[in-house]
Order: C-alpha cells, then structure tokens, then sequence
C-alpha cells in the first residue's frame, strides 16, 4: 500500500504511541533549581522494526539507561555484507544485524550471541577504547553520548552487530506542516517506488519508520530528507537518495540500506550522520560527481564498494569537483576502496578535482583482491584530471583484510579511461596511524615527467607505532618509504616525511 502525505496525521498519531512505548527515564527525582534546561535527563527512545521488513536472529540486544534502568529489547534488522571470491569474482552475500536507538544520558548495552561460542568480543572503532565485560556469550559495555559502533565476535567479518545511535529528536517537524512529507512509523512504499521531492519540501521519516522507496531531488534546491528511520531500497538498482543539478539540500540521521546518497552537479549540500550499507554491485555508499561544496560529518558507510568515490565527468554530469569535506566519520569497505577519488574525468575538456579535506575519520575495513583498485584511500589520476589540494588529519586506520593504506597514481586505465591524468599535487597528510600486519606496499605512481605527483607531505606518519620521518635512524642509502615498504617512483616529486615538531619548526621559520 502507498503511503502518501494525506496520511500524515494518522502516521504523527502512530508516531507518538510507539514513542511513548520507547520512551525511559533514568530520573525519578525533580530536577534542583540550579540545573538548566539545556541539561535534559537521561532518556532511551527505542523502536519495533515494522511487521515486513527483514530482521536477523544472531543476536539478543538489550539496552538500558545506565546504571539501573529497565531494561529494553530491541529489534534487531537483518543487513547484508558482501565478499568477493578472488578466484572466481563471484560475490557472496552474508548476513548480518542491525539496532538503532535514541539516547540522553548514559546508557548500558547487553548483547548476547545466540549461536554461542563466545571467546572474545570487540567493539570498534578501537579509538573510542571500549572495552566490553564478557560473560560467556553476553557481553555488556556502555556509551556515554550516541555513537555508531561495530561488535564483532571472534573476529567474525560478516556476522556482526551494528548498533547506530542518535540523541532523542528535540525538534520533529510536524505531520501537519503541508511542506513536510512524513513517515510515521511501520512500513511504507510510494508508487512507482520513488519518490520526488518539490523545492522547499522536507521528507521526514520518524523513528520506526521504514520507508521503501528512492527519493529523488532534482533540478531543486532546499530540499531535506531527515529522521531517525530507515530508507530500504525496493530493488538493487533503485533507492538511496539521488540529488542532482540542485542546491542547498541537507540530509540528515537517517539510515540508508541496500543504497546511499548519490549526487551528480550538486552544490551547497550537508549529509550530517547518514548511515548506509550496501551489498549489491557497484554498491558505492556516497558516490560524488561533479559537485561543490559538499560536507559529509558524522556518517557511517559499510559498502560493497568505495564508501565514498568522488569523480569528476562521467554519463550525464560535467565539471569540476571541489570543496569536498568528510569529518568525524566510520568508514568499512567490504569491496573496494573506503575513499576514491579521480578516475572518471573529461579528456575532450579536462576537469579537476581540488581541495579535499578528510578528518578525524576511522576506518576499519578495506578488502580488495585487484592490485588496481586498492588503498585506504585512493588519489587516480585519469582522464586528464588534475587532483589538488587534498589535506588529511587525524586518520585512523585499523589492520584491514586486504589492500594498501594508501594508493596515489597518474594513470591510464584502459578500462575507464581515454587519456591519462594531468597529475596529483599538494597533498598533506597529517596525524595518519595504521597499526596491522595485512597492507600490501603502498604505492606512489607518477605516469611521466609531464604527468607526475608533486608536493606530497606526511607529517607524524605512525606505521606500528613508529614515527616515519626522513631523520630517522636508517642506512643512508635507503629511502623513507623502505621503512615501511611502500614504494614511489622517479615520477614522484618532493616527497616528505616530517616530524610534528619539524613541521612546525618549517612552519614558524
């Protein structure tokens, strides 16, 4: 059955019932007079997963507000990962588990693996230090503030629990605004199976919300599509959020599976802690072409291919791409690479791809068999792009299963390409640590003298625990980068390797 915005007011009446259900309150006492308004109680909001979407049996999730409140199950969602066979290139597709929630205050998780066999337990990323008491097979650990964390169980890969969490919504819009379009919780579906969205319109999709469509901006500016719900994509080649040729739009909270948020000559654009995962081909989770001035912040990507790719000209789009931020992010790549950029461009009229900040992100995953598409993160060169201006902070890389932390070429690849990339220039990387033992050599690539890598600075490069400069101790015969058995070619010019404190020595002189 359609959902449409006509319904919006039974759907905000549903809204609030299952919002009273999951609703919890640590305090129990009145507030004293000295505390503000803008320090709400601990609260937990939970919702059911709607009767007809898929959910998973590998797990039990509880969760209460910490230290002593009742405690809630939660639902649990059934999502796919996805592995490809190195052999045959076959993908297989795994299944894995799902909980979100909305949370004030601390809270305390308990989850139990249901097919036993517990040994060890790890909650990821490895930055956030959180260290689960394990009690057979029932774990427990608590967050302090919403985070989106992974649970892994005897390093299994495919089988975990993803728990994605958000602040209790202060501000919901209003079912009876006529420029919202409102999910209320349960199952949707639009005719068709997308969505088109108005300038001005905002598509909301509450807690307990599963809505299976595409939603399409095009053409329009100040659209948003926010909430604390669930878009499912109704087939493999139909769903995500699509914005292209428009400006000024805004995508917030929501979580995204089977498809992501695609943009094509988008300008003006904020994706605040958008969540997806993918399983199916070319199941990139944040695909860029010819936009500017798009910021990703707080997002979480576990794909079947890049997390982010950000390109330049290819099928309908044109021009350049520039002033690309991704900050405080969680990045998994079960194919391909976490970050990609270049690639596609225009040779008949040549593009560039400049000015890219990536900061304060994790990433936890990277596995790809071919040597041409691997690297934490990817700079290719090709079809006369120019990639400039790229400035990395505060990465943190955790042992992946197979690839290359980084991967930076001027290339031709005959498969996508017809002509070879202009160059990579004015590249700085700093605070970038890798602690594992599965990276294949990284590799810097300059295709010729005219089409070369330059400018290229790490600063407080950590590889195991050691800090790569070019005054460490070695023999004087060998470069840098046999410290750690990455390879650059002749091709690759004024690369350097710095200290913090010889950066800012270099900076104040």
């Amino acid at each position: 059955m359609a959902s449409s915005p006509s319904r919006r007011t039974a759907l905000q009446a549903a809204g609030a019932t299952a919002l009273a259900a999951g609703l919890t309150s640590l305090t129990a006492t009145p507030a004293r007079a000295d505390e503000t308004a803008d320090t709400p109680a601990p609260q937990l909001v939970t919702y059911p997963v709607p009767s007809g979407v898929g959910t998973s049996a590998g797990f039990k999730v509880r969760v209460r507000t910490a230290p002593d409140g009742d405690w809630q199950t939660l639902g649990v969602y059934g999502v796919g990962t996805k592995e490809i066979n190195p052999t045959t290139g076959s993908g297989k597709v795994w299944g894995s588990s799902l909980v979100y929630f909305d949370f004030c205050g601390p809270v305390e998780l308990e989850v139990t693996y249901l097919k036993g066999g517990t040994e060890r337990a790890r909650v990821r990323p490895d930055s956030y230090g959180i260290k689960p008491d394990l009690l057979g097979d029932t774990l427990r650990f608590t967050l302090d503030e919403p985070k989106d964390v992974v649970v892994q169980i005897n390093d299994e890969v495919f089988d975990c629990l993803h728990v994605i969490t958000n602040p209790v919504e202060r501000h919901a819009p209003s079912a009876d605004d006529p420029d919202v379009v409102y999910y209320g919780p349960g199952l949707h579906t639009v005719t068709g199976n997308i969505l088109t969205v108005p300038s001005g319109k905002t598509v909301y999709l509450a807690g307990g919300a599963v809505l299976k469509a595409r939603i399409d901006a095009f053409d329009v500016e100040r659209v948003t599509v926010k909430g604390h719900g669930v878009l499912l994509a109704p087939t493999s080649t139909v769903g995500g959020v699509h914005i292209e040729g428009s400006k000024n739009c805004r995508v917030e909270g929501i979580i995204m599976l089977g498809s992501g948020v695609g943009f094509g000559e988008a300008e003006n654009v904020h994706v605040t802690k958008a969540r997806v995962f993918t399983w199916g081909q070319w199941g990139d989770g944040f695909p860029v072409y010819c936009s500017r001035n798009i910021t990703f912040d707080g997002c979480f990507a576990r794909t079947s291919d890049d997390c982010f790719s950000i390109y330049a000209h290819r099928g309908d789009f044109y021009g350049d791409t520039r002033h690309i931020t991704i900050k405080n992010s969680t990045l998994w790549a079960d194919v391909a690479h976490p970050v990609n950029v270049g690639t596609h461009g225009n040779s008949d009229n040549p593009e560039m791809i400049e000015n890219l900040v990536i900061r304060n992100v994790d990433i936890l995953d990277h596995r790809e068999p071919q040597m041409n598409y691997q690297g934490c993160i990817s700079l290719n060169a090709g079809d006369s792009n120019l990639i400039r201006n790229v400035r990395v902070e505060d990465l943190r890389i955790e042992d992946f299963r197979w690839g290359q932390v980084l991967n930076f070429r001027v290339m031709y690849n005959a498969k996508y390409n017809t002509s070879v990339g202009r160059g990579i220039e004015d590249v700085y990387i700093k605070n970038l640590t890798y602690t594992g033992e599965n990276a294949n050599p990284s590799l810097f690539l300059g295709y010729d003298a005219d089409h070369a890598i330059k400018n290229v600075t790490f600063e407080n490069l950590v590889v195991n625990g050691v800090v790569i400069a070019d005054t460490m101790r070695k023999p004087t015969w060998y470069y840098t980068t046999d410290t750690v058995q990455w390879h650059a070619n002749e091709h690759v010019i004024n690369m350097r390797f710095l200290t913090t404190a010889e950066a800012q020595a270099a900076a104040a002189s």
